[in-house]
């Protein structure tokens, strides 16, 4: 099974766009994944290719139309896949989301502009609202770059290592430990002696006790949400330790 992004936009040309290049711009090319873009504006019905209209009850900006929006959906072959639009009034994105979407057969992919989509879209059709952060983007396009990447780059073959996945950010609900490389001293900064130590073991240990702490004090909302007590990292046994 193929994952499959079909991506509806008033920009096709924004795609593949980054996802052309690197290891999923590779992928792209072996066949690890497929990628259809449908440009929305080719549905509208007037002269003038009109997809938007003011906001009834009168505001700033301007809305995309239902009847429009609907249409290009209605055009694109989708089966089983779920569709999704991006707007920033949707439920927030997160990893075990994106895993979810990665080992299904693909997304639908709807891109907001202006103000955002009429409601009676979502009410008419199975769509889910989908946001990658408290903050307001131009389009929805760039929000859709962002989940194909993190559901590409899952696909089988698509990374070097089957494994540089597992221990990221967010993969156990942590954020991920620092990392360090050659040279050994720069700028008067050495890499930490456990990391040098080839203790197994240890470096596990501390890479633990790294993710918990700075997940603590970086993400007191992901802590908490990860349900251990802040005393159960390693570093704070270690240090109720040295207190008692």
């Amino acid at each position: 099974m193929t994952f499959r992004a079909s991506v509806l936009t008033l920009y096709p040309d924004m795609f593949p766009g980054p996802l052309g290049h690197s290891m999923a711009g590779r992928a792209l090319e072996e066949g690890k994944w497929a990628l259809d873009v449908t440009n929305i504006r080719d549905f509208a019905t007037d002269k003038h290719k009109t997809v938007d209209d003011t906001p009834a009850g009168g505001g700033a900006g301007m809305v995309l139309r239902c009847d429009v929006v609907a249409s290009a959906l209605d055009a694109v072959s989708y089966g089983t896949r779920p569709v999704l639009a991006m707007t920033p009034r949707g439920k927030p994105l997160t990893q075990a989301r994106v895993r979810e979407l990665a080992a299904g057969p693909g997304a639908v992919i709807l891109c907001g502009r202006f103000e955002g989509f009429d409601e009676r879209l979502f009410e008419a059709r199975n769509i889910e609202e989908v946001s990658i952060g408290d903050y307001i983007l131009s389009g929805g396009e760039m929000a859709a770059l962002v989940l194909l990447d993190a559901c590409i780059r899952l696909q089988d073959g698509v990374m070097g290592a089957a494994s540089s996945g597992e221990e990221e950010s967010f993969e156990e609900g942590l954020l991920e430990y620092p990392h360090y490389t050659r040279p050994v001293e720069w700028e008067g900064r050495t890499i930490p002696e456990v990391l040098r130590s080839g203790d197994h073991a240890k470096i596990a240990e501390w890479r633990k006790s790294r993710a918990i702490d700075d997940t603590r004090a970086r993400r007191p909302d992901l802590w908490e949400a990860h349900g251990e007590h802040p005393d159960q990292s390693p570093s704070a046994a270690r240090r109720k330790k040295k207190r008692d």
